[in-house]
């Protein structure tokens, strides 16, 4: 599903490397955590991947599309959610939703249903037709992930997307996840809350320096038994550093 190979970038002309020489590859089926400390190059990666940053090497995959060579195609398999909700406030909630469906060409008759269904999930039903300038963050949150949605994407890129949510919402987004995957779609998510990390993800990986310093199953992550994933991330963090 999701395919990176040799991706680098560098930042101040090339003096800062915000990701070196990253190798990944994410399957149909698998919720996979990306982890690692403040600057550490998870927010670039994701830039890269959902085609906000151009990496200075490496290719990009998403469901078998070059981003590079095919980026429409590439693009309509993901949903993004970033870690800021950078929409126009003017807009309603519901023309914001309309115009996330126009841009993903979504038929009025499916966007509807789908708009109804997640504004009834998150709660947000009573609030749609507002600004979204008199929404809560919570609301902003759950309104942006609604619209990320709506074309019902194989790849959902998340970047931090439990910030901000109530606990309600947070459980719902987490079934919701489980549930894509089961039915053999991909998520991608950043976190900082290394216990849903350790609760939710089939697969984990850290990061640190702009590279990636561990990958795999917290089974496989686990040096002993019982082992949490606070304390792996602290002990592979920190021979990173050394």
């Amino acid at each position: 599903m999701l395919k990176i190979s040799n991706l680098s970038k560098s930042y101040a002309k090339g003096n800062k490397k915000a990701v070196d020489s990253l190798n990944l590859e994410i399957k149909n089926g698998e919720i996979f955590g990306f982890i690692g400390p403040n600057g550490a190059g998870k927010t670039t990666t994701i830039k890269m991947i959902t085609g906000i940053l151009n990496p200075d090497r490496g290719e990009i995959e998403i469901n078998r599309h070059s981003l590079k060579d095919d980026p429409i195609a590439a693009k309509m398999s993901m949903g993004y959610v970033p870690d800021n909700h950078d929409i126009y406030e003017m807009l309603t909630g519901r023309e914001y939703l309309s115009f996330m469906a126009d841009m993903y060409s979504v038929p009025m008759r499916e966007r509807k249903e789908r708009i109804e269904r997640y504004l009834s999930q998150f709660e947000l039903d009573k609030a749609v037709d507002s600004q979204i300038k008199s929404y809560s963050h919570g609301m902003k949150q759950k309104l942006v992930i609604t619209g990320a949605l709506l074309h019902e994407p194989a790849l959902w890129i998340l970047d931090e997307p439990l910030v901000g949510l109530d606990p309600r919402s947070a459980m719902l987004l987490k079934e919701q996840m489980r549930a894509h995957c089961s039915a053999g779609n991909t998520v991608f998510f950043s976190t900082h809350v290394l216990e849903v990390a350790e609760r939710l993800c089939d697969r984990i990986g850290i990061i640190d320096h702009g590279r990636l310093i561990a990958v795999g199953t917290l089974d496989e992550l686990r040096s002993n038994s019982g082992e949490t994933l606070e304390s792996i991330f602290l002990e592979r963090t920190a021979k990173a550093d050394a």
